[in-house]
């Protein structure tokens, strides 16, 4: 099992191979209309970039991954542990309508057809399926969302609304800045020590004169204490600052960029 690239009118978008029976993917730049510097398939809606430009990107990565951008419903993240129960009524919000909701950033449902969008231009975006109830959650935990074990809070959302059992579900961790690149204080170890004591250790190491952090390793330790069985997860092992050809990073270019997605549905229409 992998996460792999796809190509297709193009655009290449990542796959997870656990998440095959799903529309599903994580985007990269290339195959988009945005000009400089949100270059060229950038999906943030708030990053300065023409909406017209981003509705057409929308439209490009949904159609590759047989999804419909009408019922995209995008997060509004700020770094909380906040999750919010999407319904039929959500569909759309962020793109072709207002979101009334903010500071969310995890988002779960079990109606068919709903898009759940989150974001990332460094931090780890998860998607989660659980088959056995037919629900799903998208979920941005940079450092201070894992630390604050917003994937943990998402699993037990998921089995108080929708029965899940942490063992069946099935977890794609997307492009994240790796620990080649991310340099930190000891601010970030000590929130992880804190957190996740000493398990954090082995995703932390010391090269004078900063601490690197794995945080998609970190993630992925918040996903084994939620109950999930290490077969149910799968990374994509790629660093956002080291491949500036397919990822936005923030660490490596500021806030002048565009941002990358990580999308998930339910097969089928929703109900009338």
């Amino acid at each position: 099992m992998a996460i792999t690239p796809h190509q297709e009118a193009g655009l290449t978008v990542l796959r997870s191979d656990l998440l095959a029976a799903l529309p599903h993917g994580f985007s990269t730049r290339p195959g988009g209309v945005s000009p400089a510097p949100w270059d060229s398939l950038n999906l943030g809606p708030s990053r300065g970039d023409d909406p017209g430009n981003v509705w057409k990107n929308y439209r490009r990565f949904c159609a590759v991954l047989g999804t419909d951008p009408e019922k995209a419903v995008l997060s509004q993240q700020t770094h909380t542990t906040n999750l919010r129960r999407v319904t039929a009524e959500d569909a759309g919000k962020g793109l072709t309508r207002p979101r009334d909701y903010r500071d969310v950033d995890a988002l779960m449902t079990d109606v068919p057809g709903l898009a759940l969008t989150v974001f990332s231009a460094d931090c780890g975006v998860i998607l989660l399926h659980d088959p056995v109830h037919a629900a799903i959650a998208a979920v941005h935990a940079g450092w201070r969302g894992c630390a604050g074990g917003i994937l943990e809070k998402t699993v037990q959302a998921m089995t108080q609304s929708y029965g899940t059992d942490p063992a069946d579900l099935l977890a794609a961790l997307g492009p994240c800045i790796g620990k080649c690149c991310f340099e930190t204080d000891a601010d970030v170890p000590d929130a992880m020590r804190a957190a996740l004591g000493p398990d954090a250790e082995a995703c932390l190491s010391y090269r004078v004169p900063k601490w690197h952090v794995d945080l998609s390793g970190l993630n992925r330790l918040w996903l084994l204490r939620a109950g999930l069985r290490p077969e149910n997860i799968e990374g994509s092992g790629l660093c956002t600052a080291c491949r500036p050809d397919l990822f936005w990073s923030h660490r490596k270019m500021g806030e002048n960029r565009g941002v990358q997605a990580a999308m998930i549905a339910l097969p089928g229409r929703e109900d009338p």
